[in-house]
């Protein structure tokens, strides 16, 4: 079964326009995602999407993994769903392209979970530990079923927790035991046929309230197997992000 990475590189973003390119220890940001997505060990292949000739221009001095997508797509996976017709593959991964400090062991996680299960799409999650996070709507939680298909994905707190839910709101700093909180990172494996037809399906109602894409398949019917990890995710949204991943990444 072919496995392939794709890493969507969009040169405008509302918050930090043309973050793929910035400078993160001598080397623009999507190379270093290309470079640890290709240290995964059970893919066959990584490329990079994208709508823009500056980002070809940068990537094409590490890559020739290139694919040229339309300007006019409003998400990613519009954007891998045309990718993936120049490619020979039976499954994608959608990594990120502002994670520059994303695990292969997650990508390679939710590969082998593709390849195993023949499942249509998977994502992951990690437990959350501190009610700051489990409070931010910017933290979208995901709440699993005993076989750890996704039942809801929310900016909410879910799920609720009747009988304690002011002391663990106002009196906690960290999750007590035995409850259990989860994270959903915003990594996804498809397979091929799926994607295409994911990418088809019109915006669901609670897609666009709580503004989850991921919800558009949860609504149609469809299933999401979530795996867990410990890998938390560093995105780079601001230039305060930049800065703690040049840390974290000890740039000299």
């Amino acid at each position: 079964m072919r496995t392939v990475v794709i890493i969507p590189a969009r040169l405008g973003s509302s918050r930090l326009p043309g973050k793929v390119l910035l400078d993160i220890c001598g080397k623009p940001m999507i190379q270093h995602v290309y470079e640890a997505a290709r240290k995964a060990t059970k893919i066959d292949d990584v490329y990079i999407a994208t709508d823009a000739e500056e980002v070809k221009d940068v990537c094409s001095t590490f890559t020739d993994k290139i694919i040229m997508t339309s300007t006019v797509h409003e998400s990613g996976t519009d954007r891998l769903a045309e990718a993936i017709e120049k490619i020979d593959c039976d499954c994608v991964i959608n990594v990120q392209g502002d994670e520059p400090l994303i695990d292969p062991k997650l990508i390679d996680a939710l590969a082998v979970q593709m390849q195993a299960s023949d499942e249509e799409m998977v994502s992951a999650m990690h437990k959350i530990l501190s009610t700051s996070e489990l409070k931010s709507p910017n933290a979208v939680k995901v709440t699993v079923d005993n076989r750890s298909y996704a039942l809801y994905f929310s900016r909410s707190i879910i799920p609720h927790h009747r009988d304690d839910w002011e002391a663990l709101l106002n009196h906690h700093e960290t999750i007590p035991v035995p409850l259990r909180f989860y994270k959903h990172i915003g990594i996804y494996g498809y397979s091929t046929s799926f994607l295409k037809m994911y990418a088809n399906l019109e915006q669901t109602y609670l897609e666009k309230l709580e503004k989850l894409e991921q919800l558009r398949v949860l609504e149609n019917g469809f299933s999401i197997k979530m795996v867990e990890t410990e890998y938390e995710p560093v995105g780079v949204d601001t230039l305060e992000d930049l800065e703690r991943v040049k840390e974290l990444m000890q740039c000299r």
